[in-house]
């Protein structure tokens, strides 16, 4: 496909999960079977059911749209242009190794630097969350809303991949954030932002991600009505490390607490 032709974002929806349905496939075929575990270059697991996902997602898209760019997990960058895929083909791979169910497949699509779809696919649930952009969130044939919330001693959060808060100052605002809320949580990847785009939780706070775990889950979470950022409140983008995740009510306190006010 072209720039020049016009651009259907409910067929390219289709595409993508069509690519994370080819992926859900090659994933449960491998999952709680023997694998073999490599180490990347940060020390990252990986295993062929990843590189293999993300090879079947790369065909789909690629023979669809030849012209956009993708950006995967396990083969990096190819392309260039106004459109750009963002694929992490197992996400939750740790997960995956040790038989655990909390992992998905992640397909976004990103347009002139703006994430406008997101497919979140946990196959092992039987679930996939899917957005576009301005029509809403779904999972499955259910659309879904974020529950408001206005005072986090009634807010359930939910905390992700902590190390680097761990080692910060903000550590001390984060384990505040414990000793006021109703209830903390540690789900991982996935699961936590499929919760609360279908309201059954409140708060989402992760360090150590990047933009491949999040783009998906960011475009489905701000369709059900979150306000989503990073921990110092920068818009989601392709250098993202950190999330706050939460109604706009609960995440403006939020914020503000972060930063002293």
């Amino acid at each position: 496909m072209s720039d020049s032709k016009p651009f259907d974002l409910d067929q390219t929806l289709a595409v993508a999960r069509r690519a994370a349905q080819a992926a859900d496939r090659i994933a449960l075929a491998y999952f709680r079977g023997e694998l073999e575990v490599e180490r990347k270059a940060d020390a990252s697991p990986v295993t062929e059911a990843d590189r293999a996902c993300e090879r079947a997602i790369r065909q789909i898209l690629f023979e669809t749209y030849p012209d956009h760019a993708i950006y995967g997990e396990e083969y990096g960058r190819e392309g260039s242009g106004r459109y750009l895929w963002l694929v992490d083909p197992i996400d939750g791979t740790r997960s995956f190794i040790r038989g655990l169910p909390f992992w998905s497949v992640q397909i976004a699509l990103m347009v002139d630097s703006e994430l406008v779809l997101g497919v979140s696919s946990a196959p092992v649930f039987g679930e996939t969350a899917w957005a576009l952009r301005g029509q809403g969130a779904w999972i499955d044939d259910r659309r879904v809303q974020v529950q408001p919330c206005g005072a986090l001693e009634s807010a359930d959060i939910s905390f992700g991949n902590l190390r680097s808060l761990a080692r910060s100052e903000a550590w001390s605002w984060a384990g505040e954030l414990v000793s006021r809320a109703a209830r903390s949580r540690g789900y991982g990847d996935f699961y936590s932002y499929h919760r609360l785009a279908d309201g059954g939780q409140d708060v989402v706070i992760e360090s150590d991600v990047n933009i491949l775990d999040i783009a998906a889950l960011t475009v489905i979470v701000r369709e059900a009505g979150a306000r989503i950022t990073d921990l110092d409140g920068a818009e989601i983008g392709l250098e993202t490390t950190s999330v706050l995740a939460a109604c706009p009510e609960l995440h403006r306190q939020l914020l503000s607490s972060r930063h002293g006010q």
